[in-house]
């Protein structure tokens, strides 16, 4: 199990291997978190994700992460364009981005709060499934740092990983 870790903190800053973004199947990145890695990252990141979609739901592909810091973007679909999301849609989404980063060579991940913006979905229980996720996760990757936006994630994470 990788180390877990709880950081306010923009994910597009951090110095990981690589950064998840909770996308939409179509990965198009227009708002929230994506919107802002699409920035940070450059137009590349966006270009890449073109060629890669659609995905599935509850899938993950990656692209390089452009002028930020990680090495990699990892695009985790929570949601259709504008849609909801729920509970096993965001537990295989995790799934999903830790196998990626596991076959990428990653040892450092940041994830976001999957589902949590515009999907809407409870972030205590957002918290519970991706720290259960990576508990039961095993491989190369060494350090998870959960990268959170606000007091209530950072007590609904920060719970979670004490839990576990």
């Amino acid at each position: 199990m990788p180390e877990l870790e709880v950081a306010v903190a923009d994910v597009t800053t951090l110095e990981v291997d690589a950064i998840a973004n909770a996308a939409n199947t179509e990965l198009r990145h227009g708002g929230g978190v994506a919107a802002a890695i699409s920035r940070a990252g450059g137009p590349e990141v966006q270009r890449e994700s073109d060629a890669r979609a659609p995905i599935g739901l509850g899938e993950a592909v990656e692209t390089t992460a452009g002028d930020m810091p990680a090495r990699w973007v990892i695009h985790a679909a929570t949601m259709e364009l504008g849609g909801p999301t729920s509970a096993d849609i965001i537990r295989r989404a995790t799934e999903a981005t830790l196998a990626v980063a596991e076959r990428l060579g990653c040892r450092s991940l940041a994830l976001v709060a999957f589902g949590t913006g515009v999907g809407r979905f409870p972030v205590d229980e957002a918290a519970a499934l991706m720290v259960g996720a990576a508990c039961r996760h095993s491989g190369v990757l060494e350090r998870v740092v959960f990268a959170v936006h606000g007091e209530e994630a950072e007590r609904a994470f920060a719970a979670a990983v004490a839990a576990a």
